[in-house]
């Protein structure tokens, strides 16, 4: 009997409206997630990358519930998220959380350390202040602080130890997903690297599985275990992370791998040329949304969208051009 996924995505669309005009009527919608769909493995971590814009933070959101998708469906350890009743959606909350990208502005400045970290706990269960002090402590221990810092205000870390804490809040009600949301964008390449390690080795010792939202390829490459890559909305490209360079499929891949900057001085690589800006999501093109940048872009790319196909084993494909081979760009 196959496994059960811990998170099901299918074929999730969110839209926005946008209000304009005298009485401010909707006139147009942003279709920011269309047809999204995955399934993630209880201990996997599971990438996605993308420009900014391209969708992935309302696919987190999404994810957790914060929002209501506009069509698909999402399940959590089977259980779908239509079905459930606000009490059982409020029960499921407790086994996802989320790591937020600004470690500045996610913490109330008004709460102490001991609050922060236990707030989650006193929504979901009643615990006598000293208890709570006491998991709070073990907690910032597990993320490398010190217990004396439980009667500190955010405004006395720095921006690697509010993540710290950050990660420490979405610890305490024991949860089995943790969306991450570029969670050290915001900080110095060398508090990068150990957050990340911290993060792995919370992982294997809670048993943990990670959605972790990017745009730092060199990063995601380091962490994960499958990357999704994300361009207006769709998914163009899945694959696990040791195919991701090695052999990329779609064009739009090969460009952002090809943008990365290599430690080695002496490793020259050209840019793949990608034409313009993004196209806007209120009006997006037809066909394959990355046509109009594309520089292998054809009659059917206009014309038809592709599907996202298994071109080879566990490795998923967007692309007209991908058809039964490879882009001959690695």
């Amino acid at each position: 009997m196959a496994e059960v996924p811990l998170l099901k995505v299918s074929e999730l669309v969110k839209e926005f409206p946008l209000a304009g005009g005298l009485l401010a009527r909707p006139h147009a919608r942003v279709r920011a997630v269309n047809g999204v769909s995955f399934a993630i493995s209880r201990g996997e971590t599971f990438a996605l990358v993308g420009e900014s814009g391209c969708g992935k933070t309302t696919l987190g959101r999404l994810i957790l519930g914060l929002i209501k998708p506009s069509g698909g469906d999402i399940e959590f350890d089977g259980q779908n998220f239509q079905s459930l009743s606000a009490n059982q959606m409020r029960r499921l909350r407790r086994r996802m959380q989320i790591i937020f990208q600004d470690p500045y502005s996610s913490l109330d400045p008004r709460m102490k350390v001991d609050t922060i970290v236990t707030e989650p706990l006193c929504a979901i269960k009643r615990l006598p202040k000293n208890q709570r002090r006491i998991v709070a402590a073990e907690l910032l221990e597990k993320v490398g602080m010190q217990p004396v810092d439980l009667d500190k205000y955010p405004h006395e870390f720095s921006g690697g130890q509010r993540q710290r804490i950050g990660i420490a809040r979405a610890l305490c009600v024991q949860p089995e997903l943790i969306v991450a949301d570029e969670p050290v964008s915001a900080l110095d390449v060398s508090i990068q690297a150990q957050i990340i390690n911290l993060m792995q080795d919370l992982k294997h010792e809670f048993n943990l599985s990670y959605v972790f939202i990017s745009h730092d390829l060199s990063v995601v490459e380091h962490v994960s275990d499958r990357i999704a890559v994300m361009y207006l909305g769709t998914i163009v490209e899945l694959a696990p992370t040791e195919k991701f360079r090695v052999s990329p499929r779609h064009p739009y891949t090969a460009a952002l791998l090809r943008a990365v900057p290599m430690p080695d001085p002496h490793c020259k690589t050209e840019p793949l040329p990608i034409a313009g800006d993004v196209p806007s999501p209120i009006d997006p093109p037809s066909g394959c949304a990355f046509h109009p940048r594309c520089p292998h872009a054809f009659d059917r790319c206009q014309a038809e969208q592709p599907p996202l196909i298994e071109a080879t084993s566990q490795h998923f494909v967007a692309c007209w051009l991908n058809e039964g081979r490879g882009l001959g760009i690695e």
